[in-house]
């Protein structure tokens, strides 16, 4: 049994290898929060140089909203292995997932509702 933290950080981990091998990159950056029975995986620095420049010299509504369907419907494609994944974690089923990004900052959420608040241990470290 892991605790809160190791489980957030094997959700990093995954979720940015994820990234790396089907989305061909990585963020730069990857937080995520167990919240009861709700994981948010937050991830930064996402956009290839493809979609950054099809954002840029596209008019911004139609770029922005062709980029937002694109990455859509690649989640929801990988939504069998990435609930894989995060079930293999948490030990938990995702009953839902929800997915946005931001093509101004670069920006993903990646939000999973999970059937049961996942056992984590207690940590050692005790909060001063």
């Amino acid at each position: 049994m892991m605790t809160q933290g190791e489980m957030e950080a094997a959700v990093c981990e995954g979720v940015s290898r994820f990234e790396q091998e089907y989305m061909g990159r990585g963020p730069k950056e990857v937080r995520c929060f167990l919240i009861d029975d709700m994981l948010i995986v937050r991830l930064q620095g996402v956009l290839t140089a493809a979609e950054q420049h099809l954002v840029q010299t596209v008019s911004p509504e139609k770029g922005r909203d062709l980029l937002k369907d694109v990455r859509a419907q690649l989640i929801e494609i990988a939504r069998p292995a990435l609930e894989s994944l995060i079930e293999k974690i948490t030990g938990s089923k995702t009953i839902s997932l929800h997915h946005d990004i931001s093509t101004v900052y670069g920006e993903e959420l990646i939000i999973f509702s999970l059937a049961s608040m996942p056992q984590v241990r207690p940590s050692l470290n005790k909060p001063r």
